[in-house]
């Protein structure tokens, strides 16, 4: 489970700092790629990554201002010419699904798989056997949403040496017992599947949040991650231009994230205003606070 960064740029696109979009690769766990949000030439940023379209399958929306979606029309247009043909989700609040249907509609693009639009609200948004999906309303100019990505419990690792004591050998036997069906032996014994299983293996949760101010969705949504993705538009200095604009600091984003507990804090959607010099000043009020913050750049990639 790794995620990078396509922009990390807050407003408008800067020459070191494109606009909000972030890849969540699970392409060991699922096969995929889920994306949150989608700012303009989001496209072209995957261009200089190994990211294939095709591989990405849910989109997940925080707000509508436009640097969070105006690169979507062109990336499910794009999509269609990359070979991706398998159904493709997009959640986001009220809205998107118009924005989408009429940018699509006017510009007579016809995609060559099925688009599901999924208008949420706060609560669970989406799960399946691996993952759950959970959405809460953040404090913004308008309709912002943060997302927490919980990893279901996995079962434990498989000890093989009690399987050969039983004269299980290794094969497709041993697979099934991983996915929890019981072993019957030739005697007719029936063996539970976690005789041979070691505890199961704690799933990671990662938080992503739209714009925002400080406030307590924040916190629940990243109550005990392994990695916290957090707004940090300005520095403590212009502690008033964000309450003013709706955004966070970088001293509000590592209290958030120092109050959750989490294990990692990275920090994005950074103003233009400031300069490779200045970024690194941003970093060291973060670290101040919570030591553990790293600031993304356009490409960076974290492994969680």
């Amino acid at each position: 489970m790794k995620l990078q960064f396509l922009g990390t740029g807050a407003g408008i696109p800067a020459k070191s700092r494109n606009v909000t979009a972030i890849a969540l690769k699970l392409l060991e766990e699922k096969g995929s790629i889920w994306l949150f949000d989608c700012g303009e030439a989001t496209q072209h940023q995957i261009l200089h990554t190994s990211i294939k379209p095709r591989r990405i399958d849910k989109v997940f929306i925080t707000h509508l201002h436009g640097d969070h979606i105006y690169g979507l029309p062109g990336f499910l247009s794009s999509r269609s010419f990359q070979g991706g043909e398998t159904t493709l989700t997009v959640y986001g609040p009220k809205g998107i699904s118009e924005y989408i249907r009429i940018s699509l509609a006017v510009s007579q693009t016809y995609l060559k798989y099925e688009l599901q639009v999924v208008e949420i609200e706060e609560g669970v948004i989406f799960e399946d056997n691996d993952f759950i999906v959970e959405a809460r309303t953040l404090e913004h100019g308008v309709i912002s949403f943060g997302y927490r990505v919980i990893e279901k419990d996995r079962p434990g690792k498989l000890d093989t040496n009690k399987l050969l004591e039983y004269g299980i050998s290794p094969g497709p036997i041993y697979k099934k017992i991983k996915d929890g069906e019981d072993l019957k032996l030739d005697n007719g014994t029936v063996i539970s599947s976690q005789t041979f299983l070691g505890p199961n293996i704690k799933g990671r949760v990662i938080t992503i949040l739209g714009d925002t101010r400080t406030c307590d969705a924040a916190g629940v949504l990243a109550k005990e991650a392994k990695v916290l993705v957090h707004e940090a538009t300005f520095s403590e200095k212009e502690a008033s231009i964000a309450k003013e604009y709706y955004h966070s600091t970088t001293v509000q984003a590592a209290k958030t994230a120092k109050m959750a507990n989490v294990d990692c804090l990275l920090l994005t959607h950074i103003s233009a205003r400031y300069d490779q010099s200045l970024t690194m000043q941003l970093l060291k009020e973060a670290r101040a606070i919570f030591p553990n913050t790293y600031i993304a750049e356009d490409f960076s990639e974290f492994e969680i």
